[in-house]
């Protein structure tokens, strides 16, 4: 019978449910929701995450939340953004402010400021709500204190993760979810600036037998003291990030010898010195990810301990460690076979021969990355190519000494590379990216910013021989319709293009793109002066997904170009362009969508 609704009278609610479950978007889900109330009501029992940014009233905006989906499992605050006024709210402020001068001489917006962040009403709100929270998220809710956490442990005791970056919450907060949240196995504290060691240790002897995942970075109170009382509870634990300036080794040496577990160690701690990763190299055995930032005090004696001890270490990551040297690197590759990400950044004094070894014994490293490595040089990375057959990324950044040749040896031993990403490597030119499309049938992820000996027969090549799908070639100046043509009519896949500075770039190679490549999803065009408001005519023509636009500062496109931009592309969420070009009926149509690169010049 025409117009009968045969699928609620036929579908059991368990059975809509579960279809629901089974959709993959968010956007299909709400249009689900929409087709009938039992759907919506259905839809909203399926719902087991909640993200929530600024908000005018984000107590009442949780409450409401809470009566409506009640099976939610995570929820995200993030009050980092600014958030707009209402224009009634806007005007009330300016009145209480004014009246404030006239009686007092200054103004005092605390009260209204107050109103528009989470407070403990909020969360009691969200606790009530969501009785089986699983995994919270409290990013910058400066109003958020330790009488609303505790309040939110005693109801929410099955809460596994929780991360409280950047809220004031004190140390009653903190030993409260210690005692209430027993099933708590990641806890992140950052910027916590009024927690001390009491209330971390405290946490520690209430959860210390499911605590997997710890992080304290910017907390100036937390000091040795509680880094102990970690170690000497938390058994299980198998991740720990540190970033402070006041953590010595005492509190690394009670983790690394306590927690037999550990997988994955991040430090950035300047007072650590060769004793502490001597610990880490002789106690956590079972150690997978290790990062090391701004290290002072530690030499090549710390990463031979790692390197001897640590036979399961996969991922590395080195960064402004100014006194390590090949040597140290020698010790990770000949200990640490079985490493498959490594990143040297800023360390000065690692060379072409710590690179060498890592090409003879690192034989299933798959991604590697160098910046701002001056002392490696082509050879290095001809050993890499050499050996590291299963290479699938490479970053280069500043590496003033790698040229075409390291490129050649690469692009001819891993031809199982999937992305390239280089920039401001001036010695690399035509033939190393030649040699590249060649032989990477597999590449798909390609970003060349700022090498200037890069030109369109490099990008001829790679269009020839590599699908791509992600490409960057910003100010790489030799390159100009020829080469961008190319990669259009060969890479019908691409989805995200950057030619920002390119100045022989013109309105044929955008006609190119709009006809051949339909999947694009964001373009970069800033500083293109030779695209006109006609090129992007043809770009938007047949790019119906096209979602973000940046074209500051190109001279030949007008406002007219700019409201063509919005009008044909109905998925656009972002435009980047100065503000005198959008003219009032562009505003009015799409005002939410477009940014400024200035408010005012």
């Amino acid at each position: 019978m025409r117009g009968h609704d045969w699928i609620n009278t036929s579908l059991p609610d368990d059975l809509i449910v579960e279809i629901f479950r089974r959709l993959d978007s968010k956007s299909t889900r709400d249009a689900c929701s929409l087709v009938c109330t039992r759907w919506l009501r259905l839809e909203r029992l399926t719902r087991a995450a909640i993200r929530i940014g600024p908000t005018a009233s984000p107590d009442l905006f949780l409450h409401l939340l809470s009566s409506r989906f009640t099976n939610v499992t995570t929820v995200h605050v993030d009050e980092r953004l600014t958030v707009s006024l209402p224009p009634l709210l806007g005007k009330t402020r300016a009145r209480r402010s004014s009246s404030l001068r006239d009686r007092n001489g200054s103004a005092s917006d605390d009260a209204d400021f107050d109103s528009l962040c989470l407070s403990d009403s909020g969360l009691a709100s969200l606790a009530q709500g969501f009785p089986k929270l699983q995994k919270l998220r409290l990013i910058w809710c400066s109003n958020v204190t330790s009488h609303g956490l505790s309040s939110l442990a005693t109801k929410c005791t099955s809460l596994k993760a929780l991360d409280l970056q950047g809220c004031y919450v004190g140390d009653q907060g903190l030993a409260a979810v210690g005692q209430c949240c027993k099933q708590l196995e990641d806890l992140n504290l950052r910027f916590c600036e009024a927690l001390t060691d009491v209330g971390l240790v405290e946490f520690a002897l209430g959860v210390g037998k499911s605590l997997k995942s710890l992080g304290v970075a910017a907390c100036a109170k937390i000091t040795d003291i509680a880094m102990e009382a970690v170690g000497s509870h938390c058994g299980f634990l198998e991740t720990l990030s540190l970033d402070s300036e006041i953590i010595h080794n005492q509190g690394v040496l009670a983790v690394a010898e306590r927690c037999p577990h550990l997988k994955v160690l991040k430090l950035q701690c300047i007072n650590l010195t060769d004793d502490a990763l001597k610990a880490v190299g002789a106690s956590c055995l079972s150690l997978e990810l290790l990062a090391l930032y701004s290290f002072q005090k530690f030499t090549d004696k710390g990463l031979c301990a790692i390197g001897e001890g640590c036979k399961k270490l996969k991922n590395l990551t080195l960064s402004d460690c100014y006194f390590l040297s090949d040597k140290g690197l020698e010790a990770i590759a000949t200990g640490c076979k079985e490493l498959t990400h490594l990143e040297v950044n800023g360390c000065h004094n690692i060379g072409t021969l710590g690179l060498e070894s890592v090409g003879k014994s690192c034989l299933h490293l798959s991604e590697l990355a160098l910046l701002y490595c001056q002392r490696i040089g082509d050879d290095g990375l001809l050993q890499i190519g050499q050996g590291c057959k299963f290479l699938q990324a490479l970053h280069l950044v500043d590496c003033s000494s790698i040229g075409d040749e390291a490129m050649c040896g690469i692009a001819g031993g891993c031809r199982n590379l999937k992305k390239l990403h280089i920039r401001r490597c001036y010695e690399i030119g035509n033939k190393g990216i030649i040699a590249v499309g060649k032989h990477c049938k597999s590449l798909t992820d390609l970003s060349i910013r700022f090498c200037d000996r890069v030109g369109d027969g490099a990008l001829i090549a790679v269009a020839r021989g590599c699908s791509l799908h992600y490409l960057n070639v910003s100010g790489c100046h030799q390159i100009g319709d020829a080469g961008v043509i190319a990669i259009a009519r060969e890479c019908p896949q691409l989805c995200y293009l950057d030619v920002s500075v390119l100045q022989n770039l013109g309105d044929m190679a955008m006609a190119e793109l709009g006809e051949h490549c339909p999947l694009l999803k964001e373009i970069v065009l800033s500083h293109c002066r030779q695209i006109t408001d006609v090129g992007l005519a043809h770009l938007v023509k047949n790019c119906t997904m096209l979602e973000s636009c940046q074209m500051v500062y190109c001279s030949g496109i007008t406002s007219a170009g700019v409201a063509t931009v919005v009008s044909s592309c109905p998925n656009i969420k972002k435009v980047l362009v100065e503000k005198w070009k959008v003219s009032q009926r562009t505003k009015r149509r799409a005002g939410s969508v477009i940014s400024y690169l200035c408010v005012d010049l």
